[in-house]
């Protein structure tokens, strides 16, 4: 059984409900669809005047999607509980009322008070447009400071967890601690056991420089934090993953060539990397996948096909309290 179907598995066992900001999408239309028929999740849509008449104009049925219009309903509870999380910001209700016309604001929230579980958005509006909201209200979870995300790369019996490939620019060493931290559990969410290599262009000191401080710095954050981890640094890449390269080059890592967790020193390694693998190498890069919230809520790139958007969502259904 390959990765998603193992991951398919386990979302339609215990479907969630899932609030999509995007109604007026055909592409969210046609994966919400998919996503009902096969027991996914319960899609809940907003933007849902213009999501009925795309609907019906693309013969796509509306059984079973719940479509909100959030120019009807009542957003009152909602203002107050903006208005309650930002309360240290000083926000007015007036002005928490012009943020709740937003569609992601309004679906972080519903996300927030319970009324769904998670939210998907990001196939039309930019990815600050989709975190912003989630920072500021769903915020991090407890222990940890810095929302990142990590990519699924797989190709036949190899996976991989990446991070972090999409957010975080340059990380320091406390934040790489956390990327590091957060990638280890989320391939536990998902049924891995995180071997876990900090990449660099040196293994172990075969070479200075100061931007090694940082990832082993980090690495010894790491061990303090979560002992039981098997991590190491600094590792070059076919240390981390290459039996015979290993043994030569670092015998004594824990790391024996057989890392399934790879985290980038920063965002150009780690967009080229991923990139890399996909395009030249024929792996599925499945992401990028936020991690780090206190309750999930993903970003897709806005040139997903349905595809991608049904996959999101089956991990995002397996992320719900985990």
């Amino acid at each position: 059984m390959s990765i998603l179907d193992d991951i398919k598995v386990r979302a339609r066992e215990s479907p969630k409900r899932i609030v999509f900001p995007e109604g007026d999408d055909v592409r969210v239309l046609r994966a919400c669809r998919i996503i009902r028929d096969e027991n996914i999740g319960f899609p809940v849509i907003l933007r849902g005047s213009k999501a009925k008449i795309l609907l019906e104009k693309n013969n796509i049925s509306c059984d079973g999607l719940e479509l909100v219009d959030e120019s009807i309903i009542d957003l009152g509870s909602y203002v107050s509980l903006l208005v309650e999380k930002r309360k240290h910001k000083s926000l007015s209700a007036e002005d928490a009322k012009s943020l709740v016309k937003d569609v992601n604001y309004l679906g972080v929230l519903m996300v927030e008070s319970g009324f769904v579980d998670c939210m998907i958005s990001g196939a039309v509006h930019p990815t600050a447009s989709v975190l912003r909201p989630a920072l500021q209200i769903i915020k991090t979870k407890p222990g940890v400071n810095t929302a990142s995300s990590f990519f699924i790369v797989c190709k036949d019996d190899l996976t991989y967890f990446f991070s972090d490939c999409a957010f975080v620019i340059n990380p320091d060493e406390n934040e790489l601690c956390d990327i590091a931290l957060s990638t280890a559990r989320s391939a536990e969410t998902l049924g891995f056991s995180p071997r876990v290599a900090l990449l660099s262009f040196s293994t172990k000191g075969s070479a200075e420089h100061e931007s090694l401080i940082k990832i082993r710095n980090a690495l010894s954050l790491i061990k303090e934090k979560n002992p039981g981890l098997v991590v190491d640094g600094e590792l070059q890449l076919d240390s981390a993953i290459v039996p015979d390269v290993a043994k030569l080059k670092c015998g004594d890592s824990v790391i024996k060539g057989d890392a399934n967790v790879l985290v980038f020193p920063d965002l150009n390694s780690g967009n080229i990397g991923y990139k890399l693998v996909e395009r030249l190498g024929g792996f599925m890069a499945i992401g990028p996948i936020v991690q780090g919230l206190r309750k999930p809520v993903n970003d897709l790139s806005r040139g997903c096909g349905v595809d991608d958007i049904v996959r999101v969502a089956m991990i995002t259904v397996v992320e719900v309290g985990k």
